[in-house]
């Protein structure tokens, strides 16, 4: 029964919640680039909920370490404009290509051997700067919904130290009690419809492999998957990354042909089933990602069902349950990470970059955070030795 803990199943609904109200409409986007029919995208959304449920169960239980999975967002952005002009079935040829490449990069292991010149000082500032966007959100939401958002701050003060475990979904149930109230919940744009899976041929192209499918390796490598390590790294589990990787990627070249463009390790959302909130204990929060399996299952079988459901939720009702459920996560990296004199210039620079939210080349900041981080420790550390 410890299992079904209240705590365990917040926070992985919370995790599926901020991951599709946070990106789901930019995979529509992208679908909508490649001309993909609305049965299209109901089996883009069914394969994305199943791979990315059935990665966060089975590599959770077998590793009994919170592993949350995710569709790329930064990759879906990119399909939204790269797919301009190319078919489908193009579109699924560069899936392919790039989940093949995830897949080889795990079999290889060639990201342990990166992560092993990472601190973990700047892992935990890297992670602390991915997530601060969030918890600032919790407090920008006050001027959209004051009267939710500043009662759900309340609540959350006033309960934590008494009610560790069930402080968030607490104070998630004050939400929704006050949104109900207010009629602010958009029930009448739900609507239940179970997917159905939609074979799409792949049409392999230069353009389509090289334009698109070599950048949506890139951009899933650089802002999906070395962050959502570091995170994993941040918060004390030391999982070897290579079969990580190669069964996302592996999951990725079997339900590409449906829609299932890339799967990755998370960070943000990670972040969530990773925290005190999820459980005291780290060694149990593995349970709060087998129920985000769980809820990614459902929202697959249910397809673009899930994604009016989440979407008829208020935006600062979303916002401020996700800021809420991070805010430990960024006080204790925050800590960590600027704990040593030696480091914490670097970490510094690491953090703010990463929360400046800066792309280049279509790379997002965590990777330019973290390059400028090492770059500045190696500095200091030759300044040091000369």
């Amino acid at each position: 029964m410890r299992a079904f803990s209240a705590s365990h199943i917040a926070a992985g609904f919370i995790a599926v919640l901020v991951g599709y109200t946070s990106s789901a409409a930019i995979v529509f986007q992208a679908a909508s680039a490649a001309g993909a029919s609305p049965a299209q995208l109901g089996s883009w959304m069914w394969a994305l909920g199943l791979g990315m449920g059935l990665t966060c169960i089975g590599l959770s239980l077998r590793f009994r370490t919170p592993v949350l999975t995710a569709w790329s967002t930064p990759g879906a952005a990119l399909l939204a404009t790269a797919l301009a002009g190319h078919s489908m079935g193009e579109a699924v040829a560069a899936f392919l290509v790039s989940s093949l490449l995830i897949t080889l990069t795990g079999r290889f292991g060639w990201t342990d051997r990166i992560l092993r010149h990472v601190p973990p000082s700047l892992a935990g500032a890297m992670l602390a700067g991915i997530l601060l966007p969030f918890c600032l959100g919790l407090f920008k939401s006050i001027a959209a919904a004051p009267a939710l958002v500043v009662t759900m701050l309340a609540i959350y003060l006033l309960a934590r130290r008494r009610l560790p475990r069930t402080v968030v979904p607490l104070t998630l149930a004050v939400g929704l009690a006050i949104s109900l109230g207010q009629g602010t919940i958009r029930g009448d744009s739900i609507g239940l419809d179970l997917a159905q899976p939609l074979w799409m041929a792949p049409s392999f192209s230069f353009s389509a492999v090289f334009g698109v499918g070599l950048p949506l390796y890139i951009v899933t490598m650089a802002s999906q998957n070395l962050p959502g390590l570091a995170v994993l790294r941040a918060n004390g589990y030391s999982t070897p990354s290579s079969p990580l990787l190669t069964w996302t990627g592996a999951t990725g070249l079997a339900l590409a042909p449906f829609g299932g463009f890339a799967f990755n390790l998370a960070a943000i959302t990670a972040a969530i089933c990773m925290s005190p909130n999820a459980d005291p204990d780290p060694a149990r929060r593995y349970l709060a990602s087998v129920w985000a399996g769980v809820f990614y299952l459902v929202s697959g079988l249910f397809g673009a069902t899930a994604a009016s459901l989440l979407g008829a939720l208020p935006q600062p009702l979303v916002v401020s349950i996700a800021g809420l459920a991070l805010l430990g996560t960024v006080g204790s990296s925050l800590a960590d990470s600027l704990r040593g004199e030696r480091e914490r210039l670097a970490a510094l620079l690491c953090f703010l970059t990463t929360a400046s939210g800066v792309s280049l080349f279509g790379i997002g900041s965590a990777l330019w955070g973290l390059l400028l981080g090492l770059a500045a420790l190696h500095l200091e550390r030759r300044v040091e030795a000369a």
